[in-house]
């Protein structure tokens, strides 16, 4: 479900920030527009997606339309609004293997959760279970989300990475597993970054392969069973009680998990790698023999000696872990069970426990799911469901009202003109929005990191987000402050007492979706004493990301910590590598005074950079979302590196938001102050222009004709008076 303006951002993380004007006051600063700067207003409104597959003697069925399609919620019929077709296989247009991860809708991804099993499972049997699942992750399509986690009895469900496309992390993340000091929490609060790219290589790997660092295959390996061992409760030794408590308790734990992921857009698979536990709590003995004896003693009426659970089960453990079930189901997820007891090597098969299979074969039955038994190659034992839900079609509707109060709303597709015994499958409900303050703290994760991942922009605080990267000399890495500007009432609306806390999450991700760099922040907002002056100007967050030369997606997401309110923003960026040319967008200055500043807090203990905007040697504050005046003359600053020395000439266009020419713009270059980079002065009169949103593209070409061109957006405002 998607839900616009009514998204469940994540965690309250990070130490408060005490605001302050951190930021250099502006020198070089053009005049207060005369325009006022004014941001858009939403309203609220709940859009459910529902991703359906349609399936025929086990191959998905393409070519179907909206006209194909009914959608119930309860007994009432709804409108379908919108239709999409994803076709991860087919011959169809389709998103490429690179693609950015936004060119999928989030409703139609797939998401798999691996889910490895550390209490009802033998630590050798969890080591082989982490390379089958490699090749499962080797196979999926390259827009397919995995995340990572472990069961135990002590922990419970434990996230170790969030939903990503990042392989790298994927990997790193199954590598690691059960060492202690690598599972733990990570430093990233949404749990999308395990392992920082640069340190990858001095990481300790755990898998057939070389282990890199220090240390070798082996002793990782011993390392992560000493680990995992402490998780296993050796089920065959329990006795009845104890297994009963570890059953409910995981039935339980399992549920909340079951339920939280039902925030999270998209299709969802649970790939469980368990051994499974004693399935005779739940069904009675499974010993023929046993049964026929305890049947011959009830019919002669010695029905005193027969132990009713061993002849029937347990009840109240059936039900809990029916409950468990019916909220995967509600979640519409199901489990893909691996039963990880057979890739053991045969003369090392520890401890002999119950046969766990039919606990598991239940589970994936209960869901939708299948069983795989002695599979070192999951990629091939799952083939057939990955083509199966290999095309999706997401249906879009929205319900008259929608109240947020968690409750389940059921849901039926039909299928209209279909091919005959085609089966339809599809989600059978959703849960409305909870209030923000009764989510739990998983939840707001999930669907804060699904926000992000999405690349959809969203969301009811208003916000300008620039991003520019600044070469440094001696690495390979280019500076990319990000300006981030929020407007304050949107920020603040809604707000009750007098502390806020902003959240603010900045993630870049290249166009296969590894994140190449991240920050966090969790500024704490007086109110009573910054309360007017947020009202009236707004909030402005100074960061930056360090970034090797390529094309990025850098996604924004801010938070007001209290009401649950957020924005995402989308901006690309390129970095060029170092000595190539390149010209960065025109900056803006500001005037003083205008915004309640912050800044991110130093996160290593190395230099950082010098300020980067500069003019005549003094320091400036640029606009994220100028706005100009038609007819009036604005400053801004042209930074570019290896442009070439001699006169440089600049052709100037306005073209409107969709990327179509308007017509020339009036730039008129004033000073050049040569140097690495090269810094043009220069002034822009707009004119002539409607209010509305704009793009301004610069072209400079020196003396060889070689030339650099950037785009930077403005916004038109009010024309001048007088």
């Amino acid at each position: 479900m998607r839900k616009e303006h009514l998204r469940l951002p994540g965690l309250a993380l990070g130490a408060g920030l005490c605001l302050a004007l951190c930021l250099a006051a502006p020198v070089w600063a053009a005049p207060a527009p005369t325009a006022t700067q004014r941001f858009g207003e939403t309203a609220e409104v709940v859009i459910v997606e529902v991703p359906v597959q349609v399936v025929k003697d086990g191959e998905p069925v393409r070519g179907l339309t909206a006209d194909n399609f009914e959608v119930y919620e309860g007994r009432k019929k709804e409108k379908v609004t919108g239709f999409e077709v994803l076709d991860l296989y087919g011959t169809a247009a389709q998103p490429q293997a690179g693609a950015p991860a936004a060119a999928v809708p989030a409703a139609a991804r797939r998401h798999f959760l691996m889910i490895f099993d550390l209490s009802f499972s033998e630590p050798k049997s969890v080591v082989k279970a982490r390379e089958a699942a490699k090749t499962l992750v080797k196979s999926l399509h390259p827009t397919d989300m995995v995340a990572v986690a472990t069961y135990s009895a002590q922990k419970g469900p434990q996230l170790v990475l969030g939903f990503t496309s990042d392989r790298r992390q994927i990997d790193s993340a199954m590598s690691t597993l059960g060492v202690q000091q690598l599972t733990d929490r990570a430093p990233d609060p949404l749990h999308l970054v395990l392992t920082e790219m640069e340190n990858e290589a001095s990481k300790v790997v755990i898998g057939p392969t070389e282990a890199k660092g220090s240390g070798n295959k082996a002793a990782s390996e011993q390392a992560a069973l000493d680990t995992i061992k402490q998780f296993s409760i050796a089920s065959d030794r329990a006795n009845n009680s104890a297994l009963k408590a570890a059953v409910a308790a995981y039935s339980r734990s399992m549920a909340d998990l079951a339920k939280m992921m039902g925030s999270v857009d998209g299709r969802k698979s649970v790939i469980y790698l368990s051994e499974g536990f004693d399935s005779s709590l739940l069904t009675g003995s499974a010993s023929v023999q046993e049964q026929n004896e305890m049947s011959e003693m009830a019919a002669t009426g010695e029905s005193y000696n027969v132990d009713s659970e061993k002849r029937f089960g347990d009840t109240k453990t059936m039900n809990n872990v029916e409950k468990m079930l019916e909220e995967f189901r509600r979640a519409d997820c199901t489990i893909q069970a691996v039963d990880i007891g057979g890739l053991r090597a045969e003369n090392d098969q520890g401890l002999q426990r119950k046969s766990g299979a039919d606990s598991l074969l239940m589970m994936a039955k209960g869901t939708g799911g299948e069983l795989y038994e002695h599979y070192n190659d999951l990629s091939t034992a799952m083939g057939q469901m990955l083509r199966r839900t290999g095309v999706t079609y997401v249906l879009t509707y929205q319900p008259d009202e929608v109240k947020r109060d968690g409750e389940f709303h059921k849901l039926r597709v039909e299928l209209k003109n279909a091919p005959r015994g085609a089966r339809i499958v599809h989600r059978p409900g959703y849960y409305a929005p909870l209030p923000f303050a009764k989510q739990s703290p998983l939840e707001k994760l999930l669907q804060t990191a699904n926000d992000v991942m999405s690349g959809e922009e969203s969301g009811s605080i208003s916000t300008a987000v620039l991003a520019a990267p600044f070469q440094v000399p001696g690495t390979d890495k280019a500076y990319v402050p990000v300006l981030i500007e929020i407007d304050g009432k949107t920020l603040t609306a809604n707000t009750t007492g007098t502390m806020l806390p902003a959240e603010i999450y900045v993630y870049a991700l290249d166009q296969t979706g590894a994140v190449h760099d991240y920050l966090s922040q969790t500024m704490g907002l007086d109110l009573s004493k910054a309360g007017t002056a947020l009202a009236q100007n707004g909030l402005k967050f100074f960061g930056h990301l360090d970034l090797t030369p390529g094309d990025y997606s850098i996604r924004v997401l801010v938070r007001n910590g209290v009401t649950g309110s957020s924005s995402l923003k989308v901006v690309p960026v390129h970095v060029a590598a170092q000595g190539q040319p390149t010209l960065l967008p025109a900056f803006f200055p500001e005037p003083p005074n205008k915004w309640v500043l912050a800044k991110e807090t130093q996160r290593n203990q190395g230099k950082p950079p010098s300020y980067p905007f500069v003019a005549r040697q003094e320091s400036y504050i640029p606009a994220g979302r100028p706005v100009l005046g038609d007819g009036q003359e604005a400053r801004m600053a042209l930074v570019g590196y290896n442009l070439g020395t001699g006169e440089l000439q600049t052709e100037s266009k306005v073209l409107r938001k969709d990327g179509k020419e308007v017509g020339p713009a009036d730039v008129k270059v004033v000073e050049r102050e040569a140097g690495t980079p090269d810094r043009l002065l220069a002034t822009f009169k707009p004119s002539k222009l409607e209010p509305g949103e704009y793009l301004l593209r610069v072209t400079v070409t020196n003396g060889a004709g070689l030339s650099q061109s950037s785009t930077a957006p403005f916004v038109v405002g009010a024309p001048s008076r007088g």
